[in-house]
């Protein structure tokens, strides 16, 4: 068996036009939007997809939401402010949104997240079904994982834990996302595995296998792969992710954990 993956559960859309967030890290001078996207799926035989937010446009979300609204073979994930209101959690829910993306990277200072704002904020994620999709430098996972893990929110960790180039599968922050695993409700992306050092990402990979197994573990390239000095093929992605998981039984199940937690 070497079908394609069933589902890519990390890829971002955009236009250039769009709004930025005043902390922006880069701005994108080209559009990918949600039919280039989706007719880049198609040419590699992958139904489905997840959008992730991307941070650089902070909590501006309309683009999506009306990608949603469109096509019904995308999710997506939002980025939305702790004290947002829980009606609008449920209107995006119903509209194709599957969690809230937090980032936590560049920052100066990481928010108190057992703190009232966050842990209601989890509560209502919680309530209407929707997973805190968390993206951190791994040596801050020790500090944000407790209260997350504590919330009762299901939890997805983007990009490997971003474990250590030094350190690999020693690193705090991955060891603390396997940790995480056993709680039943967190689930570890294989994404963005093109910024990672390809053997940090083998030795990784195959340590989330062995530890976490296929039923707490996704895949999704990152596409269009932003910040890339030389923007990568989509078929390079899919190259890589084999290369990491060559068992083709294994990619498959990942892709059956990514369409039961976001799509039934």
């Amino acid at each position: 068996m070497n079908l394609p993956p069933i589902i890519d559960a990390h890829a971002h859309i955009f236009t250039r036009d769009m709004p930025h967030s005043p902390t922006a890290w880069t701005r994108p001078d080209y559009d990918y939007t949600a039919e280039q996207y989706l007719a880049t799926l198609d040419e590699h035989g992958i139904a489905f997809g997840v959008i992730a937010a991307a941070t650089f446009y902070g909590d501006y979300n309309e683009y999506t939401l009306e990608a949603l609204r469109r096509h019904r073979r995308l999710r997506a994930t939002v980025i939305v402010k702790p004290d947002v209101d829980r009606a609008i959690l449920a209107r995006m829910a119903d509209s194709g949104v599957v969690g809230v993306r937090m980032g936590f990277r560049r920052r100066k200072e990481l928010p108190d997240l057992g703190g009232e704002p966050y842990q209601r904020l989890f509560k209502n994620l919680a309530d209407h079904g929707l997973h805190v999709e968390l993206l951190a430098h791994g040596a801050d996972l020790p500090v944000l994982l407790p209260p997350l893990e504590a919330s009762g929110v299901t939890l997805v960790i983007d990009h490997f834990a971003d474990p250590d180039k030094t350190l690999g599968t020693e690193s705090p922050g991955f060891i603390a996302a396997l940790r995480s695993v056993d709680t039943g409700r967190t689930f570890i992306k294989m994404a963005a595995t093109l910024r990672i050092e390809r053997e940090v990402a083998k030795a990784c990979a195959r340590k989330l296998l062995a530890v976490a197994g296929t039923e707490r573990l996704m895949w999704g390239t990152d596409a269009p792969f932003v910040g890339h000095d030389h923007r990568p093929p989509y078929s390079e992605a899919l190259r890589v992710f084999e290369e990491l998981v060559p068992d083709a039984r294994q990619r498959y199940d990942m892709g059956l954990t990514a369409l039961r937690q976001f799509f039934f």
